[in-house]
């Protein structure tokens, strides 16, 4: 305080400002450390993930090493919550729960585009503990693979897929994947591509659905469960049909310790979803999200030091002009 005496007097003398000790605390520069509380506001440290990345902080899967598609159950190791690179706990109502095995789910429903088709049988339709909707293992030949089932699909169908875009819309079969530009308006999709060859990104939960609305230029619209807009290229794939088990969201849980069965800890109940009581804004619905093409890789080049001449990049051999 001996400080903030001597700059008012001194500002008393000088006459051109005036300062009081209040001002003075508030212009003090702090250093304080990570997670510590100055006056009232908490300081967080800059390497601390944040929530909402789209991370799975619920259990971490044991894929094979040599990367090669397989219909067995893989292991898997629980997070409980946690970033499985900094040990952060992130999600703190995750946690324990029944072991689970994790079914590996091809999301690439690509098919011939000479016209013909892929014809697979249903085999079975199936319960995933890790996810909503339903699974179906379907089978071509010697391969077999897990997809998405949709709502009506049982065992013993014959499910078609195609990459090939005709000049009339083809008519659409549930269960049955095409390109987005091959169907006609208000077909119900669902496993939707967001890029041509990335695999379904959008409308994968159980009872979900998208809408074909309409066709712009060189560009399909389709509605999102939430409403949303996308536009997409006409080669996106997508499967006809609604997701299965729509009654996901109408089941009770029943009791506490399924929830505790189903890996959620206890809450501290101070959060309650809003009934509509007191009314709600209206917001206008966001633009159309147009997606584009996929980003090639970037080119490595490595350079090297000859003792003889200048340095020289080396052109990897799939790059080399012949």
């Amino acid at each position: 305080m001996a400080s903030v005496r001597a700059v008012s007097a001194l500002c008393r003398e000088m006459g051109a400002i005036t300062l009081n000790s209040r001002m003075i605390l508030a212009t003090t520069v702090f250093a304080p450390n990570s997670l510590q509380q100055v006056r009232g506001f908490k300081i967080r440290h800059v390497n601390m993930p944040a929530p909402g990345d789209r991370k799975n902080y619920r259990y971490k899967v044991h894929f094979p090493e040599d990367g090669q598609y397989t219909i067995k159950h893989l292991k898997t190791t629980k997070l409980g919550g946690r970033d499985p690179e900094t040990g952060r706990i992130i999600v703190g109502t995750l946690g324990g729960g029944a072991k689970r095995n994790y079914r590996w789910i091809d999301w690439f429903r690509t098919g011939p585009k000479d016209g013909t088709f892929l014809e697979e049988r249903v085999i079975s339709v199936l319960y995933d503990p890790n996810r909503s909707a339903r699974i179906a293992l379907v089978g071509c030949g010697t391969n077999l693979r897990y997809i998405i089932a949709t709502e009506n699909m049982k065992s013993g169908d014959l499910i078609r897929t195609s990459s090939y875009i005709p000049r009339i819309p083809v008519r659409p079969k549930e269960g049955d994947a095409y390109p987005v530009g091959a169907l006609p308006n208000s077909t119900l999709v669902n496993c939707v591509e967001c890029q041509v060859g990335d695999g379904a990104r959008l409308v994968k939960a159980a009872g979900t659905a998208g809408i074909i609305m309409r066709k712009i230029s060189d560009k399909v619209i389709v509605q999102l469960p939430t409403k949303r807009e996308v536009a997409l290229d006409p080669e996106c794939m997508v499967t006809v049909g609604r997701v299965s088990n729509i009654l996901h969201g109408q089941q009770h849980v029943g009791s506490a310790q399924r929830r505790r069965w189903l890996g959620k800890r206890p809450a501290s109940g101070l959060w309650q979803r809003k009934t509509g009581y007191h009314g709600r804004k209206i917001r206008p619905l966001p633009p159309v999200k147009f997606y584009g093409p996929l980003k090639p890789e970037p080119t490595i080049m490595k350079f090297t030091l000859d003792s003889e001449g200048p340095s020289r990049p080396i052109i990897p051999r799939t790059n080399r002009v012949t």
